[in-house]
């Protein structure tokens, strides 16, 4: 069981990017969905999680307004549409699956399943 996020690269300031992530073997309607990233010498953050089975998204307030999280059930796939990005967004984001909690946890110890990483870089 594998997760695989995509979608990351080099971007100007201001600039725009959507990320994906994918789940080989989960029903990624059945659970919570969340995006962490690491920035350059800093610890592991969360910025956004979706509740597929309801539709409802949570945002970090550093992100809210720029990021926007979406499923796509009918490709079992859910996206990070990253817009407005700065030179502080860069880092390495990951995706990650909490299949055993009933209710929205910003904690990454909530999540069971993580995918690799997918470098941003915001720079002019």
């Amino acid at each position: 069981v594998q997760l695989q996020a995509s979608g990351g690269g080099l971007v100007q300031p201001g600039g725009s990017l959507r990320l994906s992530c994918s789940g080989p073997g989960f029903t990624l309607e059945d659970y919570i969905i969340g995006w962490f990233r690491r920035p350059p010498g800093k610890g592991r953050e969360w910025i956004s999680s979706v509740d597929v089975e309801d539709d409802s998204t949570y945002y970090a307030d550093t992100v809210k307004g720029r990021f926007t999280i979406s499923e796509d059930n009918a490709k079992n796939t859910v996206h990070l549409q990253m817009n407005n990005l700065k030179p502080e967004d860069t880092a390495v984001y990951y995706c990650a699956v909490d299949t055993t909690g009933s209710s929205f946890s910003s904690s990454a110890s909530a999540y069971n399943y993580w995918g690799r990483g997918t470098q941003v870089t915001v720079s002019s």
